[in-house]
């Protein structure tokens, strides 16, 4: 159960030199194209350990490897962008397809478990991520240009991601297990969606503090879910 465990402490160290050099003045680059995809990387690395893990399921594991792998693609996209802003779009574009695959890893879970759909939860949480999303979308609005609709997009998207891990989770279960990982992981991603948002569109890629937080949570909630592949059950 510990092995998945074992690529952290390197993790731990290869984003907290990212983080340096991201917030560095000027930022550096070239470190930045060296530790980001290294700590995506142990990510997808710590997703593929489920596979020899007894309480995984292959698809599951799967569908979250190809999460991991799509936003170490988009991760790249998105430091290319800085030079040449069309990668923007297709980076963001690589974290819809990392999400769908999320959200479907999700659903075959709960399938697995045979998990009940508790509609009142449902119903809330859909609410609750309608108007946190309406929210952040409409005080970005301004600075999209033209990215407004696929921003709307990508926002519609991660919240269907933390919908679906909510949906499927069993209250009073273990915090080491996939329902729960899950919506910290998806709650995570909501959380980083947003200070990625709205520092690249409203500081300009210049709010430090906000740089921060956004790798930390966005980091962070890729590894909850790679961790979740490896308890499912």
């Amino acid at each position: 159960m510990l092995l998945p465990l074992l690529p952290l402490p390197f993790l731990i160290v290869a984003l907290v030199l990212l983080i340096r050099a991201e917030t560095r003045l000027p930022r550096n680059r070239r470190q930045v194209k060296l530790w980001k995809p290294l700590v995506a990387a142990l990510i997808g690395l710590v997703a593929a350990i489920s596979f020899t893990q007894p309480a995984h399921l292959p698809l599951y594991s799967a569908l979250i490897l190809l999460g991991s792998l799509l936003l170490l693609l988009g991760d790249w996209w998105l430091i290319e962008a800085d030079e040449r802003p069309e990668r923007f779009l297709a980076g963001l574009y690589a974290f819809l397809g990392a999400h769908l695959a999320y959200i479907l890893a999700f659903a075959y879970a709960q399938l697995a478990r045979s998990a009940p759909l508790d509609l009142n939860r449902a119903a809330l949480a859909a609410g609750i991520l309608l108007l946190l999303g309406s929210v952040i979308y409409y005080y970005v609005r301004p600075s999209l240009g033209e990215l407004r609709q696929p921003v709307l997009l990508y926002i519609t998207v991660i919240s269907l991601t933390v919908h679906q891990a909510v949906s499927g989770v069993q209250l009073g279960g273990s915090l080491l297990a996939q329902p729960a990982l899950a919506v910290g992981g998806a709650s995570l991603f909501y959380v980083s969606a947003f200070f990625l948002i709205i520092n690249r569109f409203v500081f300009e890629g210049e709010g430090e503090s906000n740089s921060v937080w956004a790798l930390s949570t966005h980091y962070g909630a890729q590894l909850l879910l790679a961790l979740s592949a490896s308890f499912v059950h």
